[in-house]
Order: C-alpha cells, then sequence, then structure tokens
C-alpha cells in the first residue's frame, strides 16, 4: 500500500495500491466521502498512466487543485521512479 500526503484539498491523505500498472483500493482519509469513494470505484483497474491524465489538473472551486489532481500527482510520482 502506498500513502501520499495530501497539499491543498480537504483529503489529508491518500492510500492506494498499484498492482501489475494497475490502480487498486482507494481510500481517501478525511474530503466528501461520498464524491471520493466514487472516484475510488470508478477508477478501480485501470492502469495508472490513465488514471493520472484524467485527473491532472482538476480544480476544487477556487483551489489550484483538487482530490482528483492530487491522486494524479501521487501517481505521477510513483511513474517517475
Amino acid at each position: 500500500m502506498y500513502s501520499y500526503k495530501t497539499s491543498g484539498t480537504c483529503a489529508q491523505q491518500i492510500n492506494y495500491d498499484i498492482i501489475d500498472g494497475k490502480i487498486h483500493n482507494v481510500s481517501f482519509v478525511s474530503g466528501c466521502p461520498g464524491n471520493l469513494k466514487a472516484i475510488g470505484i470508478l477508477i478501480e483497474g485501470m492502469p495508472v498512466e490513465e488514471v493520472a491524465a484524467k485527473l491532472r489538473g482538476i480544480r476544487c472551486g477556487n483551489r489550484s487543485t483538487s482530490c482528483g489532481d492530487q491522486l494524479a500527482q501521487a501517481l505521477e510520482q510513483h511513474i517517475s521512479k
């Protein structure tokens, strides 16, 4: 399990697994529970690169980021290793 400490969002942390290049078991600590649970369900089993590309740059209201964007950043860090 990987953990990513978020910045600039209501969610404080994102936990996830990457198995064979695909994302699994995404969970957010704090934040909007219904929406964030939905994100986890919708992206379950998708390729990491595809999820990062889809979620990158999404903003939440006036904020420069969002929980989805933070997840994309976490995945991009994983990809670049």
